[in-house]
């Protein structure tokens, strides 16, 4: 995202509160890392845009009758 002094600020990839970050700790992503982040994300961004981000609370009413 940015830096500010010494540190580098970082931000979760589907948004949110940014952190300071010492940059001799980190290091970049590996390919099943970066994979599963994405798909992630996709994931998140689906159920949001067929407004099913609360499937899970709702209630089950059965069949269709």
């Amino acid at each position: 995202m940015g830096h500010e002094g010494p540190y580098l600020q970082l931000r979760p990839l589907g948004g949110g509160r940014e952190w300071d970050a010492d940059p001799s700790r980190l290091r970049p992503l590996g390919p099943a890392e970066l994979l599963s982040a994405r798909v992630a994300e996709a994931n998140a961004r689906s159920r949001t845009d067929l407004g099913l981000s609360d499937i899970r609370s709702a209630p089950h009413t059965g069949p269709a009758e």
